[in-house]
């Protein structure tokens, strides 16, 4: 089973509400974490967040502690396994890494997993398990996850990539137009991940947004060639400053915005990719008039990918330009036909 980050969020947020134990697997750097405290935020849930590959099986089955009248031991929770007993409203236990822990930390889990209870503690039934884990392949230290702990989820779902999911995110989440043109132009380097023994890095959703970081500290373009490369590997590293060198010679965007109808058309791929990106970063209810002005040029112009491009980007950045009348307006036009399916 395979699903887009998009697609995940919505399937977590009902399994969380249904509190159903789902096994999320994928690729270093492409935002597994991420999906799952989104899916929270859609289910109304809290989240509680361990690592068992760091951790002891205290954590998970309470403390030892000595009752001397007695001469005997109970078993104190603490951290995450105290918080868990004591919730009273739904909550997602996200147990993060889960492949990379020792067989006796996975049998910890297995039995609060399955059993629910571990030495006289019981967990309450708002308590939904998520776990995430690498694969073998990734040589991320992963051995495997032990089959009890498997059989004990619902599903093993594996996350994958998509450019339109990451891209609306980055530009939501503080990611350069540049940055996002620049993977909309090769899409291939969303994620291209090799796992290498090297101290090497390869291009993921993870990668590109602190390569967007290193951008903004205006550092000297040799010590920002070497900061990139160790970010994101050499040859996608080369793509991103070819393609800023580019990207400076586009038209200018505001020009577009305030003169759509004589502003200059792009006649490269790349530049067409970058107007694109560039403009649905602007767009709003004030601004989607003279955007979809600019669209219908494109359309004019052979160019009616990118039209389509731009137009759906500008709903999914703000699905309150579906309310004004140049979007009105556009649904009865040439242009309609390019955003079908993407308006509920």
């Amino acid at each position: 089973m395979s699903l887009t980050p998009s697609q995940l969020k919505l399937f977590l947020a009902q399994s969380i509400a249904a509190r159903l134990p789902i096994l999320i697997t994928g690729a270093p750097g492409i935002a597994k974490s991420e999906v799952v405290a989104q899916a929270c935020e859609i289910a109304g849930a809290d989240h509680i967040i361990t690592n068992p590959a760091v951790e002891d099986p205290t954590v998970v089955q309470g403390f030892p502690w000595p009752q001397a009248e007695s001469e005997t031991a109970t078993f104190l929770p603490f951290g995450a396994l105290a918080r868990a007993l004591k919730a009273t409203t739904l909550t997602v236990w996200n147990v993060e890494d889960l492949g990379q822990a020792s067989p006796a930390m996975q049998a910890a889990y297995m039995q609060l997993i399955g059993a629910r209870r571990v030495n006289g503690h019981i967990l309450p039934d708002c308590i939904v398990f998520i776990m995430t884990t690498n694969r073998r392949q990734d040589k991320a230290g992963v051995s495997g996850i032990l089959e009890p702990v498997k059989s004990r989820c619902v599903t093993i779902v594996e996350l994958e990539p998509d450019l339109d999911d990451w891209c609306t995110w980055a530009l939501d989440n503080g990611v350069g137009p540049m940055d996002v043109a620049h993977i909309r132009f090769r899409p291939e380097l969303l994620s291209d991940f090799q796992p290498s023994a090297d101290l090497t890095q390869s291009p993921s959703p993870r990668t590109w947004y602190h390569a967007a970081q290193l951008f903004k500290l205006d550092l000297p373009e040799a010590i920002l060639r070497e900061a990139l490369i160790g970010c994101v590997g050499e040859a996608a590293a080369l793509s991103r400053l070819t393609f800023e060198k580019m990207y400076k010679a586009l038209p200018s965007i505001d020009a577009i915005m305030i003169d759509p109808d004589s502003a200059l058309i792009p006649s490269e791929p790349a530049a067409l990719y970058a107007t694109a990106t560039a403009l649905a970063a602007r767009a709003n209810p004030q601004t989607f008039a003279n955007i979809s002005q600019y669209c219908e040029r494109l359309l004019a112009a052979q160019h009616g990918e990118f039209a389509a491009l731009i137009l759906r980007d500008c709903i999914r950045r703000d699905p309150a330009i579906c309310q004004t009348p140049a979007f009105v307006s556009l649904v009865s036009s040439p242009l309609g036909s390019l955003i079908s399916g993407q308006v509920n």
